[in-house]
């Protein structure tokens, strides 16, 4: 009760004073249980002492940081003297004082804590000097003052004047001057000599008074213009230059029409202002661009540049006032003489002015827009022979240049991107990237909507070399190899700056965009070099690039026939049996391995058969190379660093080759069949029928051989030594890519070239055509001849169907597939209306039209082309060309 009884007391008291109110107003006792209840119920904790503790000893080490040391050893003695004094309110009121504390390193003045300290007491009377003199008597010895005559009376004394009379005065004075202890009791306070100033602002206020001055009318009604000297227009001319507000001129640096220079007519003297007024306009661009808020550090950098060459100019111009103001000798204040003074430093910051000017011009605008400019801006002034203006703007675009350099180098030497830059023509995708495109799919150029690289354009010549560093860079990191390549840096890196590039007196008459030009291809290629040699160095000897291309042009060229050879044999005779096998694709794969295992590795390789291009009908798909070979595809899988070079694309060239040489292989395959013939003599039409397959054998045999001997094989030897050389991965995935394409439009199965090679297809159709039509002959033949050796036949001995009809017996074992192939054959010559010797006649009729047809296409696509591919089709029509013949075959 007593704690409540004192709590209610201090709170009636707390409450009289803060509000004021007397206790008869009704508001009060609202204050007072108010105030009660919420020290009663409030939920604060006690101070923590321990923390108030932590904070002294905070700002104990803090004053010690800023160099107080003074005040850190005042704190530290009270807190210890006040431990002796404390109590269970002290860490409360500690904790008080450190809330109202307001920045105490700063604004602390230990001086103030003397005024804290009680005054000492004086235990005893100071003595005064007045005292001692009215003791001693000082003051009524006038002889004390007096000068000693210590020479007597003689003629020096006359000679140096020192007489009775002088000694007299000399003591007259001493009784009326001050006396000694006064003399020594004086401060320096004593010997200021008080003056307010009046004077000295009244001249003040006149000299200025021509700005309050307002235009006085002359007799006939026109306004006077105010005069002024020379030296109040030179002042207010400098201090505009110096971005100070004036009276002679606007805030927009325009001349104000009230004044007029003192005996200087007004057109001389507006012509000598507008010129200030036009370096005035100059420089206000400039300041305004200087003092503007840009976060990007391309800009940034440009704007420093520009503060400190108008801060360059202000330092001139206060070395001219200070002539002014502070004249070591005589000084004429010449408003001409100071313009051209100032000119030659104007030069330049117009120049600088100009670019600023056209980038608030074109806004918005790119961040390296100021680089563009400047950089045109340099190789114009050396054009027209203004060395001091070229001289500062390449010097000023080289610093800008620096910053953007440091993006570049980073890429160049790291591989990394700074993040969230905008001004660097070089982005990251964000999504996941598989390895085998990390090439092409994880960094890409940047372009504007137009179109156009997010570079300089001085720097677009060099913006692939860069790219493709960087890549370079983070495909050797992926592979391990980053680090080998960073020891192989050694050499120091080319200079590109301004006494580099620019500062060589043999190169004075190049232009600026060649001397550039060459100090940053230099820069580049010291980066550029090592990395793609080391990179390039990488994919043939650890990745196995050049194995994989063995691999490539064993399975899909043939460069091995024999492993070809077995591969096609397979299957066509899973074809030529109507064995649906050719179109598994776990018996196509052990063939296909099995074909090549000597030339790849058979994990890799596998092979399968187009569903959406596949022909369901077996005899149709033996019938012609175009309904079934076709959908047979062979993959090797590559490993990714392999993959970066070889493109899906180039091996789609190559399976669009293997097609042609598989089709090229079908039509020889069914022309050489070595068929043994049985109790059977040659038929009437024997001559034609060898003379139509040896067109046709002739013609696989050339083509093939063109497509070997004159396209594949110095095309892989050219491709192969491209690669390298090649400068870089870009280059070798173009003289990959070229390589194949070439290939393709050499070997006739370019789209423009789709006639020609459908005129192929065809005549390798009537070699299966002319085969097909040989087999229903000798069937036909052969079931006649079955029939007239029926009657001289015993029952008992004949012999089973298939072994009387097979006049020829093939070499694989078959047997129910040949059958197949024969019964269908069969029934197509008994529902043909043509004989077999029309049907040779109409082969060889067809191959020859076929042939012209290919020929002539050949020479007329040769001739409207430039390509180098034409001169190829040239060679194929002239080999094709040899077999054409002008004789009428009617005689077969």
């Amino acid at each position: 009760m007593a704690y409540l009884a004192e709590l209610s007391s201090l709170t009636d008291e707390l409450v009289t004073l803060v509000t004021s109110v007397s206790r008869q107003d009704p508001r009060y006792n609202i204050y007072l249980e108010s105030s009660l209840r919420h020290l009663r119920h409030h939920s604060n904790l006690r101070t923590n002492q321990f923390d108030v503790q932590d904070q002294l000893a905070g700002w104990e080490e803090r004053f010690r940081v800023h160099s107080r040391e003074l005040l850190a050893d005042a704190l530290h003695t009270r807190l210890e003297r006040l431990e002796a004094h404390s109590n269970r309110w002290t860490p409360d009121i500690l904790h008080f004082l450190l809330q109202l504390s307001d920045q105490p390193t700063q604004k602390t003045d230990l001086s103030a804590l003397d005024a804290l300290k009680e005054p000492e007491p004086e235990l005893e009377p100071r003595i005064t000097w007045a005292e001692i003199a009215k003791e001693d008597g000082w003051l009524e010895d006038r002889a004390l003052w007096q000068r000693t005559n210590f020479a007597g009376d003689s003629d020096e004394d006359e000679e140096h004047g020192y007489d009775e009379t002088r000694s007299d005065v000399s003591g007259e004075s001493a009784s009326t001057s001050p006396s000694s202890t006064d003399k020594y009791q004086r401060t320096v306070e004593d010997f200021l000599v008080r003056d307010d100033g009046r004077a000295e602002l009244q001249n003040v206020l006149n000299i200025q008074a021509w700005r309050c001055t307002g235009p006085v009318r002359t007799e006939d009604g026109r306004l006077q213009k105010t005069q002024i000297s020379d030296l109040q227009v030179l002042r207010e001319v400098l201090f505009m230059l110096g971005g100070q507000p004036t009276t002679l001129f606007d805030s927009a640096g325009d001349p104000a029409p009230n004044y007029q220079l003192a005996n200087v007519s007004w057109d001389s003297f507006k012509a000598l202002l507008s010129s200030y007024t036009e370096l005035g306009k100059t420089l206000r661009s400039l300041r305004i661009f200087a003092k503007a808020d840009h976060q990007i550090p391309l800009i940034q950098v440009f704007q420093d540049s520009v503060q400190k060459h108008v801060l360059g100019f202000e330092h001139r111009l206060a070395e001219i006032q200070t002539r002014y103001v502070a004249p070591e000798q005589d000084a004429v204040a010449s408003l001409v003489g100071i313009f051209a003074e100032l000119k030659p430093s104007f030069a330049n910051l117009s120049a600088l002015s100009s670019v600023v000017e056209v980038v608030h011009q074109q806004r918005p605008i790119h961040p390296f827009r100021y680089l563009e400019l400047l950089f045109d801006a340099a190789g114009e002034a050396q054009a027209v022979g203004r060395n001091a203006a070229y001289n500062f703007l390449a010097s000023i675009f080289f610093d800008c240049l620096q910053v953007y350099l440091r993006t570049i180098r980073l890429w160049m030497e790291e591989g990394k991107l700074v993040e969230n830059d905008k001004t660097f023509f070089i982005s990251q995708s964000s999504a996941h990237v598989a390895l085998n495109n990390v090439w092409n799919g994880r960094f890409k150029l940047r372009q504007t909507r137009n179109g156009l690289l997010h570079a300089p354009h001085f720097l677009q010549p060099a913006a692939k070399r860069i790219f493709t560093t960087g890549k370079s860079i983070n495909v050797l990191k992926q592979l391990g190899r980053y680090e080998n390549l960073r020891r192989q840096w050694t050499g120091k890196e080319p200079g590109l700056d301004y006494f580099t590039v620019c500062s060589t007196d043999e190169l004075g008459l190049c232009p600026f965009h060649d001397l550039f030009q060459e100090a940053f291809d230099r820069w580049i290629q010291s980066k550029h070099h090592a990395t793609s040699a080391t990179l390039r160095q990488v994919l043939f000897a650890s990745c196995g690039l050049s194995s994989a291309l063995d691999s490539l042009q064993h399975i899909y060229f043939g460069c091995d026939g024999s492993a070809l050879d077995a591969f096609a044999d397979s299957l066509f005779r899973h074809l030529d049996t109507l064995s649906p096998a050719w179109k598994d694709r776990f018996t196509l794969t052990e063939i296909t391995q099995e074909a090549f295992s000597d030339h790849a590795d058979s994990h890799r390789l596998a092979a399968y058969v187009e569903s959406a291009s596949v022909v369901r009908n077996a005899t149709a798909a033996r019938s012609s190379v175009r309904l079934s070979l076709p959908s047979i595809r062979l993959t090797y899988r590559l490993n990714w660093p392999v993959q970066l070079i070889l493109y899906e694309t180039s091996i789609a060239a190559y399976q669009a080759i293997f097609t042609l040489l598989l089709q090229l292989r079908r039509g020889t395959y069914v022309l050489q069949r070595q068929w043994k013939a049985v109790g059977s003599s040659p038929t009437e039409h024997s001559g034609l029928y060898c003379l139509v397959r040896a067109k046709l054998l002739w013609f696989c045999n050339t083509l093939y051989t063109y497509l070997t001997a004159l396209v594949l094989v110095p095309g892989i030897a050219s491709m192969r030594e491209d690669l390298r050389t090649a400068v870089d991965v870009d280059d070798m995935i173009n003289v990959h890519s070229t390589f194949a394409r070439s290939m393709v439009e050499e070997c006739c199965l370019g789209s423009k070239l789709q006639p020609l090679r459908d005129c192929i297809l065809d005549i390798l159709d009537l070699a299966i055509k002319l085969e097909d039509a040989r087999r229903a002959e000798t069937i036909h033949q052969t079931e006649v001849l079955q029939e007239t050796s029926k009657l001289s036949v015993s029952p008992s001995h004949s012999r089973p169907r298939r072994s009387v009809t097979a006049v020829y017996v093939k070499t694989d074992d078959d047997e129910e597939g040949a059958e197949e192939v024969d019964d269908v054959l069969n029934r197509s010559v008994m529902g043909q209306k043509m004989t077999y010797g029309e049907t040779l006649k109409a082969i060889h009729a067809d191959f020859e039209r076929h042939l012209r047809f290919l020929s002539g296409g050949l020479r007329a696509v040769a001739r409207a082309t430039r390509s180098t591919s034409a001169s190829k089709w040239n060679i194929l029509a002239e080999m094709m060309e040899v077999n054409i013949s002008d004789r009428d075959q009617s005689a077969f």
